[in-house]
């Protein structure tokens, strides 16, 4: 039932922009707080942006900071990331990542997207 599906990656040239959407259903979407995580091929997932489940707090990586932004619109059910000034070391696949942590209910619940490919190069 729960679902999280990313879209919008694909191939673009150094400099350029994405921005990845990711669609929720088959929970209280409002309610989790929501991250995009990535993973490059022989490396460890690592956390890119997160933001509260109201969207009024964010975070990112040192690596992404000031070029990538991470939004949500709890009415569409959809968390985005906005990617701008894209460099080769950002391609990987990017994961949507729904946490529970901040509830009581959904404490240690994370749910996971299948991931899309982001490819920068020339």
């Amino acid at each position: 039932q729960v679902q999280l599906v990313e879209s919008g990656g694909g191939l673009v040239q150094p400099g350029g922009s994405l921005r990845l959407s990711c669609a929720a259903s088959g929970f209280t979407f409002r309610l989790y707080a929501m991250n995009w995580y990535r993973q490059a091929p022989g490396k460890e997932r690592e956390l890119v942006a997160g933001i509260t489940s109201t969207g009024g707090s964010t975070n990112y990586a040192d690596s992404v900071k000031g070029r990538f932004t991470i939004s949500r619109d709890n009415l569409k059910n959809t968390v985005y990331l906005q990617m701008n000034s894209l460099k080769p070391e950002d391609t990987a696949v990017y994961y949507c990542n729904a946490n529970g942590d901040t509830t009581w209910f959904a404490r240690g619940i994370n749910y996971w997207g299948q991931g899309t490919q982001v490819t920068v190069s020339s």
